[in-house]
């Protein structure tokens, strides 16, 4: 089992789903059974506030000798326990003294306790009793009648203000309910209480008469907790949804950060940092592709790199035979004078320069390739920009003189790069421009927040837009522009993409807005220096 859950991802995703959906229930469950205990404990509060209000605030009215009297009516009446207990002795917690200093019953059930504090002093009132009977209340509901009955009606209606209502509404009705039977009359008459049954789920109230008062006393209907408030219910259900987005996001988090180390892998290795690999943390399926990326990385590398060697060494072998056929050619120019002869040997003497230039070029492309693809970092100094675009043209402008060559003026400028490799980038590019350009090329330096920006431009036919990107391919010509006539073997270009990918820019071409013939970019990025 352990070795189906390491070679599965999704497998092992959905059971972190499961588990996840499986925690979000186990919640859901705790928070129902929390919000049910907590309307349980109002509903208990709700239930005892009416007589526990009633006697604090007859206890309130009257004078320490006569509580313990009226205490001990009220417990034969109501088959309660009934004690004083001084606020400061009773062993309550910070919430409990909070509550009752804002006039709550503070309720324990089985067997039930109840504790208010009297209004204005510093006495609790505890009352103890097994379980709620219909003698409790309707004993309450006398002991509020004769508490109303001596007062006028303004007089009564402000004293029900006063109470804790709690589960049971309190009203004064002038006349009986018109619904009341005989045998209901006869007890109100004898002032006993009615208790009074209602509605498909059997509510209860009471009905007393006031003596010598033709006023009624209605209690109720008691209320029995509602149902969960359906705000409550939505702000469960959010909680649910924000904690299982949560779980989901985590374990989605877990697999996109190790696709995202693939793909900043895979970028790296295109942008030529064959170097890189992927760090493989398990077996499963994503593991496995880690695994075969980094194959994959190995044998380009590798591939690459025989290239790489290859082409050195067959560069390194073609300098023996060329400086042999030169040699020759050499004494053979001496040995002879008759002019035709001559021209010949001057002409095998230039294709063998041409040859000589191609091996120096092909070595100067697969030693940048080396560099550049197998991660190693450039020997970087301080380039005053100028400096080196003027020597550029110091050294190309007597090989053509039919153009000019000019230096856009501008400030000094000086940037962190490999200087002969940026010198050579820039070389290639003028005598690029100086090979296809009609009358005049032109540099322009420009020093931008982070890189530094060299342009080179001519007043050449251009390229077409559709074949920019290949230019910069080795060995690449275009049919029009840069025919064989023209000079160049298809390296100039390829080799100062090759130095701008060391130094971490980039090499674009375009039309020159000024000159209208091409306009090559160098974007060089700018370098910290080194403590």
């Amino acid at each position: 089992m352990r070795r189906v859950l390491s070679h599965g991802s999704f497998l092992r995703f959905y059971l972190l789903l499961g588990t996840a959906l499986l925690v979000v229930f186990l919640i859901a469950l705790g928070g129902r059974a929390f919000i049910e205990q907590v309307r349980r404990e109002d509903y208990r509060e709700a239930l005892a506030a009416l007589p526990m209000s009633l006697m604090a605030q007859q206890l309130a009215e009257s004078t320490p000798r006569e509580r313990q009297d009226q205490l001990s009516i009220w417990a034969e009446k109501l088959d309660m326990q009934l004690s004083l207990v001084a606020l400061g002795d009773a062993s309550l917690s910070y919430f409990e003294r909070a509550r009752l200093e804002q006039g709550k019953v503070l309720v324990e059930a089985s067997p039930w306790r109840l504790k208010r504090r009297i209004p204005g002093q510093s006495w609790l009132l505890q009352a103890d009793f097994p379980a709620w009977s219909e003698q409790q209340w309707h004993a309450s509901i006398a002991m509020l009648g004769a508490w109303l009955s001596p007062l006028n009606d303004g007089e009564r209606r402000e004293r029900l203000g006063d109470l804790q209502q709690g589960s049971w509404p309190l009203a004064l009705l002038n006349r009986p309910p018109s619904e009341l039977s005989d045998t209901q009359h006869a007890q109100l008459a004898r002032g006993e209480v009615v208790t009074r049954l209602r509605g498909e789920q059997l509510t209860i109230s009471f009905l007393y008469e006031l003596p010598g008062r033709a006023q009624w006393l209605a209690v109720g209907p008691a209320s029995r907790g509602n149902n969960l408030p359906f705000n409550l219910q939505l702000l469960l259900l959010m909680a649910l949804m924000v904690v299982l987005a949560l779980i989901i996001y985590l374990i989605m988090r877990s697999i996109e950060s190790r696709m995202a180390r693939l793909e900043l892998a895979a970028t790296r290795i295109a942008s030529g940092r064959l170097e890189t690999r992927v760090k493989v943390e398990s077996g499963d399926f994503l593991g496995r592709l880690g695994m075969a990326f980094n194959g994959m990385a190995n044998q380009v590398q590798s591939l690459l790199r025989g290239q790489q060697e290859m082409i050195r060494a067959v560069s390194h072998e073609l300098r023996t035979p060329v400086a042999r056929i030169r040699f020759a050619v050499q004494m053979v120019e001496d040995m002879t004078e008759q002019p035709a002869i001559r021209r010949q040997l001057q002409g095998i003497d230039a294709d063998i320069a041409e040859l000589d230039e191609l091996v120096d070029e092909i070595l100067t492309y697969a030693r940048l390739g080396g560099e550049t693809v197998n991660g190693a970092e450039l020997e970087t100094a301080l380039v005053e920009c100028r400096a080196m675009a003027e020597r550029v043209i110091d050294t190309l402008s007597p090989l053509h003189e039919g153009l000019t060559i000019t230096l856009m003026p501008g400030p000094d400028i000086e940037l962190l790069a490999e200087p002969r490799y940026l010198q050579r980038a820039l070389q290639n590019l003028v005598s690029n421009a100086c090979r296809y350009g009609q009358s005049q090329v032109v540099i322009g330096l420009w020093d931008e927040p982070h890189l530094v920006r060299i342009d080179v431009e001519d007043d050449g036919p251009g390229i077409p837009a559709d074949v920019r990107a290949d230019v910069f391919k080795p060995f690449a010509r275009l049919d029009d522009s840069r025919a064989r006539s023209s000079g160049g073997y298809g390296l100039g270009l390829s080799i100062v993409q090759k130095i701008m990918a060391g130094h971490g820019g980039s090499v674009t071409v375009d039309v020159s807005p000024t000159l209208g013939g091409a306009r090559f970019t160098l974007l060089i990025p700018r370098r910290e220096s080194p403590a």
